[in-house]
């Protein structure tokens, strides 16, 4: 069942990108820190410039890199039914969680995105991503196929996927205590040109670009798995 079209456009309907990003879409990526939690423990991160810095790292060199990556892998494999390329991308979206925490992440959401869009927005992709997958499914590998088998515009998915991201990230910081509301909006209001330019940039790359140099984080995430007082799953 594919999207409808706008009224004024040729193109499918964006509004399902809105939805998925939404926070009442059950990813249940409120639960998440992505390592965040033990790096304000730490004191890594303990106000709006540290946080903003911390999140244009990721952007640049984390794992929002991968994921948008990964995403436009996926996307393809989607548009084409390529079951095998859906298969294959999963495979190594799963494989580079550089941790358990970033594992149960990426998974969690993944295996959770799959089974309401396939309750409510259901396509070819995201069955052939469910029968193919032999057990989890990577968060940015689930969008993709579902864009990708909606004909939703690759650069638009991977634009609200990264926003999605980092809006999760900052609500984090905000619930944590480290900056209140309204600089939580003026740090995510600053991060949009950077998220865009992620987003051009993966739409036209390859699989060859993948690489995260984010050191902090990902021994943030290592560190967390033991933290002794917590309010994140990772």
């Amino acid at each position: 069942m594919a999207l409808p079209p706008d009224e004024t456009s040729s193109r499918p309907s964006l509004l399902p990108l809105l939805v998925w990003t939404s926070p009442a879409f059950p990813v249940g990526a409120y639960a998440y820190s992505h390592g965040l939690e033990w790096s304000v423990e730490s004191g890594a991160v303990r106000d709006a410039a540290s946080l903003r810095q911390w999140l244009v790292d990721l952007l640049e060199h984390g794992a929002p890199r991968n994921d948008a990556i990964l995403l436009a892998q996926a996307w393809r494999a989607a548009a084409a039914l390529d079951e095998a390329a859906l298969r294959e991308v999963n495979a190594l979206a799963l494989a580079l969680a550089s941790s358990r925490e970033r594992r149960l992440e990426t998974s969690a959401q993944g295996n959770a995105f799959v089974s309401a869009a396939q309750a409510a927005w259901p396509c070819a992709a995201l069955d052939c991503l469910s029968r193919n997958a032999a057990g989890d499914v990577a968060y940015p590998v689930a969008f993709g196929a579902a864009a990708g088998g909606h004909g939703v515009d690759l650069t638009e998915a991977s634009e609200a996927y990264c926003l999605a991201f980092i809006a999760n990230l900052v609500s984090t910081a905000v619930r944590l205590g480290v900056l209140g509301q309204t600089d939580g909006q003026r740090t995510t209001a600053a991060l949009l040109p950077r998220i865009r330019s992620l987003a051009a940039f993966t739409a036209t790359t390859g699989i060859e670009e993948l690489g995260t140099a984010a050191f902090q984080s990902d021994l943030a995430a290592l560190q967390h798995e033991t933290q002794y007082s917590r309010l994140f799953r990772s």
